[in-house]
């Protein structure tokens, strides 16, 4: 059927399976005489048991979605992968999405892989308007591709940094539509930022006739992120949506879907992909989707929104023990930012020391956010960058709920942080003595 199973297969099942689809490849035929320069001959036998003896790569030299005669299993593959995922995006939340493929990039590349389609449908395009989102890959995918980003900047919303949707048409009329490429916007992102106003993105792209790509980098996990998505698409226009394999399905890093309303824009994508692929993202997913089955999937997208709560509530109570406070941002359903006012927010080496000792003490993922640093990408000088504006009130730290987080990784990050801000208390109580007698005995000489 195509479709994700409802219950997960148990792991011999998996390997059955893959072993029928590489034994319809050439390369595993018995008495194959292989005469051409890609015979998927592999030297080492530990590479080959890694694969599943699944060599031959997906798509042809012309098109990544085509079906390679000598590789009918790896083919096969491919195609039920692709169907497996676009089920599981429905299931997600974009239920009227039509067509997806996994490509072997990550996501900044694949979103390269989207500009550079429509460079062919836009000729005149130049620019492409891009509410601020401090992420460099992103950026670079926009440069990549040869377009010139045009920056929108946020506007603060209480603690939310929000999309300047006034400044989005503004720029739209000053630039031109014609020559405007596309909108680059953004679902998941670390808070304060918060997911872009997809909907009215999407019916100003539609008013403007301006093709529309969404970053939905880590938004599959998300209900909201995918409702965000699912709406725009309903209310205006969006062309193409991009999410990244590794942070949606936990597989290896390497991959992205690309996926959309459109089924003839979407093969468009896949067909200026030049070259047939690595068939290794494709396999991962796949066998990772068939071990969890709908529910499996669904449990952990249960589960990771349980520990946003339990994140949230427990980060709150931590930030109000010393003096803190978490940011209120009721709109991003992943990232949760906490301040850090009382850490000396007006001097950085105390932020970035912060979070040297949670790195030293073995907490990933958490980022520590100073004021003002200023960072150059691509010749284009980002003031505040790490904070998605130029002056942001507070620095702050960040931690995500994102899928796969268990409780105790909640509760063990939250004990280390806990340490690290009463070490810096009691360091600060230490230096405003020593300060003290050393300002008395001035005054007593």
């Amino acid at each position: 059927k195509g479709k994700c199973p409802e219950d997960g297969w148990d792991e011999s099942t998996i390997e059955l399976f893959l072993h029928e689809l590489a034994i319809m490849d050439s390369n595993n035929f018995l008495g194959n005489c292989g005469v051409g320069e890609r015979e998927g001959r592999v030297a080492s036998g530990l590479v080959a048991r890694r694969h599943y003896r699944l060599i031959h790569g997906i798509g042809r030299s012309g098109d990544i979605s085509a079906v390679q005669p000598k590789a009918a299993g790896s083919s096969l593959l491919n195609k039920l992968t692709n169907s497996v995922v676009l089920d599981v995006i429905k299931l997600a939340g974009v239920r009227t999405v039509t067509s997806c493929f996994v490509v072997p990039m990550a996501t900044g590349m694949s979103l390269t892989l989207c500009f550079l389609t429509l460079r062919h449908k836009r000729p005149k395009a130049k620019y492409i308007i891009w509410p601020r989102i401090d992420q460099k890959s992103c950026f670079k995918s926009m440069i990549t591709a040869g377009f010139e980003p045009v920056v929108i900047e946020n506007v603060l919303e209480g603690d939310e940094l929000r999309t300047d949707l006034e400044a989005v048409e503004a720029k739209i009329k000053a630039l031109g539509a014609e020559n405007i490429l596309c909108v680059h916007s953004t679902t998941s992102c670390f808070a304060p930022r918060v997911p872009d106003r997809l909907e009215e993105l999407a019916v100003i792209c539609a008013n403007y006739d301006i093709p529309h790509i969404v970053n939905n980098a880590y938004g599959v996990q998300s209900s909201k992120c995918m409702h965000l998505i699912q709406q725009g698409a309903r209310v205006g226009r969006i062309d193409a949506f991009v999410q990244s394999l590794d942070k949606n399905f936990m597989v290896p890093v390497g991959g992205a879907i690309i996926a959309g309303f459109n089924e003839s824009f979407i093969q468009e994508i896949s067909k200026m992909y030049p070259g047939r692929a690595s068939a290794s993202p494709s396999l991962d997913v796949l066998i990772t989707l068939l071990s969890l089955g709908n529910s499996g999937y669904k449990k952990l997208l249960k589960e990771r929104k349980e520990m946003f709560s339990y994140l949230s509530s427990e980060l709150k109570k931590l930030a109000d023990n010393h003096n803190e406070r978490l940011l209120d941002t009721p709109h991003n359903p992943i990232s949760l930012a906490m301040s850090l006012k009382n850490l000396d927010d007006t001097n950085d080496a105390a932020i970035t020391q912060l979070g040297s000792m949670l790195f030293t003490r073995q907490v990933s993922g958490a980022r520590v956010v100073p004021c003002g640093s200023v960072q150059t990408v691509n010749n284009y000088t980002f003031k505040g960058f790490m904070s998605h504006a130029n002056d942001y009130p507070c620095a702050y730290l960040n931690a995500a709920s994102a899928i796969g987080i268990k409780k105790q990784d909640v509760d063990v990050f939250l004990k280390r942080l806990d340490k690290c801000l009463k070490t810096f208390r009691k360091e600060a109580k230490q230096e405003k003595s020593i300060n003290e007698i050393s300002d008395s005995n001035t005054a007593t000489e």
